[in-house]
């Protein structure tokens, strides 16, 4: 095999998945940018660094890996974010509270708001000393098949990791930098016929 000692991971034909959609989340609506730095202080002065999860989930389609995100609106494309990572994927995109189906694997890398502007770095700069945000990438491997159940306001899409790679304009840095955080995967689409 080439590439030496990969880790081999099992994604499975988008087809195997079933989609429904249910009631539609809150979303903050149109908050501007001054209004988000000003509630983002105040929950960091009230409770310190705000920790996000993310799960990184991958569905084969025309033998290609691509990542599923949920897309908001029309523009904006985010990684399922989590909480509690199992009760969150099920609350949000099964229909079951069979926590145990999602096999959360390794952290892939983190991410860190050094202040309450928008820049976000993979390496928190020596000088910061409190950081006001770090972002965790969790590898989530699906099972062979599910029902993913999306709130209506939300789309859940399937984009090819080439086309995700370092395109930080669309995606942003956090997803642009996912197909680099893989790189030490080789997949397997298991015979499941």
């Amino acid at each position: 095999m080439a590439g030496g000692n990969l880790d081999v991971m099992d994604i499975y034909p988008l087809n195997h998945y079933y989609f429904g959609s249910k009631e539609s989340l809150p979303l903050k609506e149109e908050e501007t940018l001054d209004h988000r730095i000003q509630r983002f202080k105040f929950n960091y002065n009230t409770h310190g660094i705000r920790t996000c999860v993310q799960a990184v989930l991958l569905v084969d389609l025309f033998k290609h890996p691509h990542l599923l995100l949920l897309q908001v609106r029309h523009s904006l494309y985010k990684l399922p974010e989590i909480e509690c990572l199992r009760r969150k994927l099920s609350s949000k995109l099964s229909m079951s509270e069979e926590y145990d189906r999602w096999e959360v694997g390794e952290c892939l890398g983190m991410w860190w708001r050094p202040d309450f502007e928008t820049l976000i770095y993979l390496v928190l700069p020596p000088n910061i000393k409190r950081p006001k945000e770090c972002t965790k990438l969790f590898l989530v491997r699906l099972p062979e098949s599910c029902k993913f159940i999306v709130p209506k306001n939300l789309k859940l899409i399937a984009v090819p990791l080439c086309q995700v790679h370092e395109n930080f304009k669309t995606y942003g840095p956090i997803i642009a930098g996912v197909p680099q955080l893989l790189s030490k995967f080789s997949y397997n689409t298991p015979d499941t016929d």
